[in-house]
C-alpha cells in the first residue's frame, strides 16, 4: 500500500510541475517581454531542479529511447505524457519556423505516439492535436 502512495504521490508531482511550466509559459499574457528562449531555459532549469529530468537530451532521443527515458519517471502517466507533448507543441507553434520550432514540434509528435502506445483508451483531442502538427510539419 505505501508503495502505491508513493507512485501516486510521484504522479502527482509531476502534474503539478507540468502544470506549473505551462501557467508560466502559456497561461497569461503578463510576460510579453520575456522570448521564447528565456522561457524554454526557465523551464529546463525548472524540469532539471525538481526531477532531474534533462530537456535537451530527451529532445534528440529516438522513439525508444525517449520510451526508455519516461519510464524512468514513475510519475509520467498518460496524462502528463499529454502535458509534456503539448509543452512541445505549444513551444514549436509559438516560435518563428525554424530548425528549433520544427524539433519541437517532432518530439511533440514523438510524445504523442508514445501516449497513444501506452494507452488504453482512444483520445480525440490527441489526435487533433496530432494532425495540427502534422500539417504545420508539411
Amino acid at each position: 500500500m505505501e508503495r502505491r502512495d508513493y507512485i501516486l504521490l510521484e504522479i502527482e508531482k509531476i502534474g503539478l510541475i507540468l502544470a506549473a511550466i505551462k501557467q508560466k509559459l502559456f497561461g497569461g499574457k503578463e510576460n510579453l517581454a520575456i522570448t521564447i528562449d528565456k522561457q524554454a531555459e526557465d523551464t529546463k532549469e525548472i524540469l532539471f531542479n525538481e526531477l532531474n529530468f534533462e530537456l535537451d537530451k530527451f529532445l534528440i532521443m529516438n522513439m525508444d529511447e525517449s520510451i526508455q527515458y519516461l519510464e524512468g519517471f514513475q510519475g509520467f502517466n498518460i496524462e502528463n505524457t499529454d502535458s509534456l507533448a503539448e509543452y512541445f507543441a505549444e513551444l514549436g507553434l509559438r516560435e518563428q519556423p525554424s530548425i528549433q520550432a520544427k524539433a519541437y514540434l517532432e518530439k511533440a509528435l514523438q510524445v504523442y505516439t508514445i501516449s497513444n502506445l501506452k494507452s488504453k483508451t482512444y483520445s480525440m483531442e490527441r489526435e487533433m492535436r496530432m494532425m495540427e502538427i502534422k500539417s504545420v510539419l508539411e
